[in-house]
């Protein structure tokens, strides 16, 4: 089975994208690892289906896999580059579109330059939503919550921006030895679906250092949903500013956020790499 493809990045946080709207395609767990391999296969963070909407009030349905073929929530650098997508591909001139992403409804703003801004919904800060076992105690979303690895505990903002995320702000974010304790907070039981886990230093308020250890992916270039859920905990603690600018290994994002249950926006490069075919055997 040959499919065609397209490679995007979003400050290096890398995608396949595949269009579905004009030909239908299905594909299993096993044809999104193998596309997802970086050695024998195209090699990506996250393989992104854009298919025909479900619902009137949405242009545009994706759907968003993991290197491991599993399913993810959200990803905000992948909406910003199925925007530039729809654009170059001509399967929409909007320059204010809609996306649905699961049940959900999510907003995109392309300029005529192609930037593309991509709303990510309001966060969620309660545990059984996230999903997250640990108990609730009055101020812990904007304090943090302890996470206890071994004999040590950590404190970790504890969120969902349509995927659950752990938060810990640290002094040197590229001197903390992210795969080990990202491996470890994934492994604890508290996390039914698995968690991100992100990793921020404070450089003034406005701007903030984040690496990030995605499930299903491992450490990536960039996180969009990871810088958002980044910011908002810096914010609930009194630490950061509406607008943040999040400094990644890839490169730049901008995070916006007012409060309470206003969405969280997203905005940075969306780039096109190539594109090609892959054979599905």
């Amino acid at each position: 089975m040959m499919i065609d493809f397209t490679k995007m990045h979003g400050a290096g946080n890398d995608f396949i994208v595949i269009d579905a709207v004009r030909k239908a395609v299905s594909l299993s767990s096993a044809h999104i690892e193998t596309i997802a391999n970086r050695h024998t296969g195209v090699g990506c963070d996250q393989v992104l289906v854009i298919e025909p909407p479900k619902r009137d009030d949405a242009d545009f349905e994706y759907k968003i896999f993991n290197a491991d073929g599993s399913s993810a929530g959200q990803c905000g650098n992948g909406a910003r580059c199925v925007g530039r997508f729809i654009r170059e591909q001509g399967l929409s001139p909007k320059q204010e579109m809609t996306l649905q992403v699961g049940d959900c409804l999510r907003r995109l703003s392309l300029s005529k330059n192609l930037e593309v801004k991509a709303e990510l919904g309001a966060p969620v800060f309660d545990l059984a939503a996230v999903p997250c076992s640990l108990p609730y105690r009055d101020g812990d979303s904007s304090t943090g919550h302890e996470l206890k690895l071994g004999k040590v505990t950590v404190n970790a903002g504890i969120l969902s921006i349509g995927n659950p995320h752990a938060v810990i702000v640290v002094d040197d974010c590229a001197a903390t030895p992210v795969e080990k304790i990202g491996t470890m907070i994934q492994a604890l039981d508290n996390f039914p679906d698995s968690v991100n886990v992100g990793f921020m230093e404070i450089i003034s308020r406005d701007v903030i250092a984040l690496r990030v250890f995605e499930r299903g992916a491992g450490e990536t270039l960039a996180c969009g949903s990871g810088a958002c859920a980044a910011v908002v905990h810096g914010i609930k603690r009194g630490l950061l500013s509406p607008e943040v600018t999040v400094n990644l290994p890839g490169g730049k994002l901008m995070v916006s956020w007012n409060g309470a249950n206003n969405p969280v926006w997203l905005a940075g490069p969306a780039e096109t790499v190539f594109q090609g075919r892959v054979n599905l055997r």
